[in-house]
């Protein structure tokens, strides 16, 4: 074994000392972004290659950036693997031990593949292999070229998709219910990274706000963002806040940037910070507002654009602050430093949002956090709330479009007349943003305030050198302290009033009940952690297994109500 090979973690070990005991065909290794799956299927094609199971490796990949990046891991521990092959190619030089392509470039030629993988023993790394079923074509491609691999590995940190394409080589089981599910062989999730240390905690700052836009039919609303309401205004209301002539986004990217700052100025001086965006259009209208708010002009990376792996490889190394991107560092990319992203797209499904927050929980040294920005809608506040749930591919099941789907992103991605087509039917009037709730380890914290208002700055200015416990610790203590100044300030106003025939009650609004609710519950699992030291995220857990229901960010009324009379009773 190679004296510069690195040491494994603990779920490598597990892994390797499973795969190696089994000797199967096919080996499916499930492990969040971040755990480090290209060093675990780097030792697996050494030991393959040094007692002679296989003779060559390829290694399929999403994106081209992906093949240098894997290129250059595999040489690094001594396995030089070519990335620069072509389908036209047909074989590499002795110089190599394999190659490594995408899965566009085996879709479109799989018997050159094929004919490879016959004519030696290989082993075969399929990088993210949901990809091998995003579309028929490629699926169908990749188990023509590699039915006959002597070994398969794959590997993927988000095994699920929002279709039912079954992904080659993987094994489904029935389950009670009678639906199909993937099983993995070995599976390392966020939840089990956060606690050994493998991975950063992530804090969520939902911003909400009030938007207005025009109809095509010339009527004009006026909602808040993330108030229940269906879904198509739910889509509108989130179109209109990401509108850069808006207000909301210059307010975010202020606090995001704001937020880096800290970072920078502290325990992460290298820290940077990625902003994700829904088309080209809006990728470049945002690194516009970031020259103006920062003084410092980012890095705009484009799918089309012929330098950008260059560009992500650039700035991963660089001390520059902000990148700009639509999908090209969605997933697989590694730049350790980012610790600051704004989620400002419209993609909504559990496998781009998995995809693009695994860019920030690359841990370097303990204690660092991640902080990412995001609007305040249904979607995206139950999957935030959710980061540690477990998610198989699941096949037979209707699966809900809500908001905007990744086929839109992708559309996106190719053409810039796409945002077009995202914003057809409306035109933006205004937007405002406030922070609407803090999400961390399942649970909410704090109450809703203005952009730009001290109560903010409290949230912007934790540490950068944070343990978990230390996190929530912190969330906790902020929102007592914010709560304390309402109950001071309603006080103060009482007795300013004193004197003055009481006004009369008002009706609450659904979405102000709803608010009060939220913030009822939250003190309740403060104080019960209080009492029981049980942290907020098992709390929260804990009555939904009881009441059933979401997460507390998407709760009704109803299931509010139900879990506070829960909690009160435990």
């Amino acid at each position: 074994m190679s004296a510069s090979f690195p040491s494994l973690r603990a779920w490598q070990r597990r892994a390797l000392v499973e795969y190696l005991r089994r000797k199967d065909t096919d080996f499916l290794a499930v492990a969040t972004p971040g755990a480090g799956k290209t060093t675990f299927a780097l030792r697996i094609a050494a030991e393959l290659l040094a007692d002679g199971t296989v003779t060559q490796v390829t290694v399929v990949t999403p994106t081209e950036h992906l093949k240098n990046q894997w290129a250059k891991a595999a040489a690094a521990v001594g396995i030089p693997l070519d990335p620069t092959f072509r389908n036209s190619d047909g074989y590499t030089t002795s110089d190599f031990r394999g190659v490594v392509v995408t899965y566009a470039q085996v879709g479109v030629a799989p018997m050159v593949h094929r004919r490879r993988t016959m004519a030696r023993s290989t082993l075969v790394i399929l990088d993210e292999i949901h990809h091998a079923g995003h579309s028929r074509s490629w699926g169908e491609g990749v188990r023509i070229a590699f039915e006959h691999a002597t070994r398969r590995l794959s590997l993927t940190g988000t095994p699920f998709r929002s279709d039912d394409n079954p992904i080659p080589f993987v094994t489904y089981e029935r389950g009670p219910d009678g639906l199909l599910r993937s099983r993995a062989d070995s599976s390392y999730g966020y939840g089990d990274a956060l606690a050994d240390g493998v991975v950063r905690p992530v804090i969520f700052l939902a911003y909400s706000g009030e938007t207005r836009w025009r109809t095509s039919a010339g009527e004009e609303l006026a909602v808040r963002l993330g108030e229940p309401v269906t879904q198509d205004v739910i889509a509108q209301a989130w179109r209109t806040a990401l509108d850069p002539s808006g207000e909301w986004i210059p307010q975010v990217l202020r606090a995001a940037d704001a937020r880096l700052r800290v970072l920078r100025s502290g325990d992460i001086p290298d820290a940077g910070g990625l902003v994700i965006a829904t088309d080209q259009k809006a990728a470049r209208a945002y690194a516009r507002l970031l020259a103006e708010l920062t003084g410092e002009k980012p890095v705009v990376v484009l799918s089309d654009d012929a330098g950008a792996s260059q560009k992500i490889a650039d700035f991963s190394t660089s001390n520059q602050r902000w990148l700009v991107a639509v999908r090209m560092v969605s997933e697989g990319v590694d730049i350790p430093r980012l610790a600051v992203g704004v989620y400002a797209t419209s993609a909504s499904t559990p496998l781009f949002f998995a995809q693009a927050i695994g860019r920030f929980v690359r841990v370097r040294r303990p204690g660092e956090t991640a902080t990412v920005f995001l609007p305040s809608v249904p979607q995206l506040l139950g999957l935030a709330s959710e980061m540690e749930a477990q998610r198989d591919h699941v096949l037979g099941v209707k699966k809900a479009r809500e908001g905007f789907d990744d086929d839109a992103v992708q559309r996106a991605q190719r053409t810039e007349q796409a945002s077009d087509e995202l914003t057809k039917g409306i035109e933006a009037l205004s937007a405002t943003a406030e922070l609407d709730q803090v999400i961390f380890d399942g649970a909410t914290f704090g109450l809703p305030v203005q952009a730009g208002t001290p109560e903010e700055e409290e949230y912007l200015g934790l540490p950068g050198l944070l343990t978990p416990e230390q996190v929530a610790m912190l969330l906790a203590r902020r929102q007592a302290e914010q709560a304390a100044r309402d109950r001071r300030r309603a006080a103060a106003a009482a007795s300013a009033s004193a004197g003055s025939p009481p006004p009369p009650p008002r009706t609450l609004s659904p979405g102000e009940r709803r608010l009060m609710l939220r913030r009822q519950l939250n003190a309740l699992v403060g104080a019960h952690h209080h009492r029981t030291g049980i942290p907020h995220g098992k709390i929260h857990a804990e009555l939904r297994r009881i009441c059933g229901g979401p997460a507390s960010a998407q709760a009704t009324i109803e299931q509010l109500e139900a879990r506070i009379a829960a909690i009160q009773s435990l």
